[in-house]
């Protein structure tokens, strides 16, 4: 007997595109009024640069976004990673404008345009086969947080806690990167246009990019999200996301009272702490979701 299948009523786009913006503050409000026109929550950053974005919204709202942004000549090639939701993921709508969409902290004549350099941009199962090179290095492009959650087999994580730090910490381990084939990966590919054209400006002449992050290596049909292990990070309500549908799938992430496997993240009960952190479903229960003893002695101090 066939069970009849439903489109989920809400959609999650996550997109971004590096291309020269003229005027952000025009183009800033001229796209609230069309998110709010649309009943669109997210996030958005604009800048001279270009747009990032991730948005939530019903099914035809989300499609009607998507039909606008194709119909303006500066995103018309715009491409959107696409994410079932059952409602928003958002509590709200937010635009902003920033000096750069991805902040990598160089200078501005030093800052990294991908449409100049960047690194060579590898398909999903590219990436996969590359990844199979004992010469290869691969380095994930996101927070340690981020990585925490999840990242793929046998990255190089770096210990930083925001995008900016990765020149520094390039610099410092540029020895043991040095005549290496490099490749790089981030939730959606637009950390990774900087990062790897940082990169190949620095003097690495092997240097490639996995096109469409995490996201399309798990969408993608050949390769399934094989080893990638754990879960995606995203910047809405879900945090965690699956990647792998393949037998190599595992929680990576484990309760930091008692060691089980936890594959969700929460926040520390100490409003002056808030450091994302796992903890079980028993911990929680025994010891509450504290970072450790001192948050919780310091939250109990305050109630009293």
């Amino acid at each position: 007997m066939e069970t009849e299948t439903t489109t989920p009523p809400y959609q999650v786009l996550l997109y971004y595109r590096y291309v020269p913006i003229a005027d952000p503050e025009s183009y800033l409000e001229s796209h609230r009024e069309l998110c709010e026109s649309l009943n669109l929550r997210g996030r958005i950053i604009v800048g001279r640069e270009g747009i990032n974005g991730t948005v939530s919204g019903t099914y035809e709202e989300t499609e009607k976004y998507r039909d606008a942004m194709h119909g303006d000549p500066l995103t018309t090639e715009m491409e959107f990673k696409i994410d079932p939701a059952e409602d928003h993921v958002f509590p709200k709508l937010s635009i902003k404008i920033r000096e750069e969409i991805v902040t990598l902290g160089l200078e501005p004549e030093e800052d990294i345009d991908p449409n100049e350099v960047t690194g060579e941009r590898l398909s999903p199962r590219e990436f996969y086969e590359k990844m199979q090179d004992e010469n290869v290095v691969i380095i994930d492009g996101r927070n340690d947080y981020e990585a925490a959650l999840g990242h793929f087999k046998g990255a190089i994580c770096p210990p930083i806690r925001n995008f900016r730090e990765f020149p520094e910490w390039v610099e410092e381990h540029a020895d043991e990167l040095k005549g290496k084939e490099i490749l790089t990966y981030c939730t959606g590919g637009i950390r990774c246009e900087k990062l790897s054209g940082f990169l190949k400006k620095e003097g690495f002449e092997k240097v490639y990019q996995l096109e469409g992050g995490i996201v399309k290596y798990g969408k993608d049909p050949e390769v399934a999200g094989r080893d990638f292990e754990g879960l995606c990070y995203v910047f809405d309500q879900r945090v965690g996301v699956e990647v792998n549908r393949t037998e190599t799938h595992k929680v990576i992430s484990t309760c930091r009272y008692c060691g089980v496997e936890e594959p969700h993240y929460g926040n520390c009960q100490w409003p002056d702490c808030n450091e994302q952190i796992f903890v079980c479903p028993d911990c929680r229960d025994e010891q509450g979701l504290y970072c450790d003893e001192k948050c919780r002695a310091a939250a109990e101090a305050a109630d009293q």
